[in-house]
């Protein structure tokens, strides 16, 4: 197989990989908009719980990214090619991986957070197995992860602007964090003690 075809069907499966992801992540919004509501922090619009908002953000987003799809000006031997498959395709699928496995474990407790609001439900749950007994938020260092892989496997602005978008997470995180304190104290202290919130720990074990 010569390096044009590998790096097609690389892509191919990332694609697809994309489709099943956002397709469980909208699946687990439907759920929750007939979830009654619990503990709110900061401003949560009433229509950030609508489908027509995410109808039209999610038009606008991904409407974005399409224009955005402009290879990178950039040129790479054949050496460094290869290098940039493996390494793009090891960070972007085990960023979704990521994405997917920690949307799974949230089951229904799945929500969307705002930079300006956190929404939790009436029987939220501290949620410290699967892949949030690594970090406390996989799902957004799987997004990273995503983005600067498919930087290297598909050397576009949409997935610089997506990687870019990590800044922005970090915010929601902040207010996730001040929601979940608010609402589990002790408990979610000594979470926090016991788990990074995006750097996994190697070989340690903190007491």
């Amino acid at each position: 197989m010569n390096m044009d075809a590998l790096e097609g069907w690389l892509r191919l499966l990332g694609g697809m990989a994309v489709l099943l992801t956002l397709s469980t992540i909208f699946a687990g919004l439907w759920r929750g908009w007939r979830h009654p509501l619990g503990r709110a922090l900061g401003a949560v619009p009433r229509m950030l719980r609508t489908p027509v908002f995410y109808l039209v953000a999610g038009v606008l987003y991904f409407g974005l990214c399409a224009v955005m799809w402009l290879p990178l000006p950039i040129e790479l031997s054949p050496a460094i090619r290869i290098v940039s498959l493996v390494v793009g395709a090891l960070l972007f699928f085990s960023g979704l991986a990521l994405v997917l496995w920690g949307r799974l474990t949230l089951g229904r407790l799945y929500n969307v957070s705002y930079s300006f609001g956190v929404q939790l439900y009436a029987d939220h749950r501290l949620i410290t197995h699967g892949p949030f007994a690594i970090v406390r938020h996989p799902m957004y260092l799987g997004i990273l992860l995503t983005g600067l892989g498919g930087i290297l496997l598909y050397r576009t602005w949409t997935l610089v602007f997506l990687a870019a978008n990590f800044l922005g997470l970090l915010i929601r995180a902040r207010r996730e964090e001040q929601a979940l304190a608010a609402e589990f104290g002790k408990a979610w202290q000594d979470y926090c003690r016991r788990v990074p919130g995006f750097v996994p720990r190697i070989g340690l074990k903190r007491r």
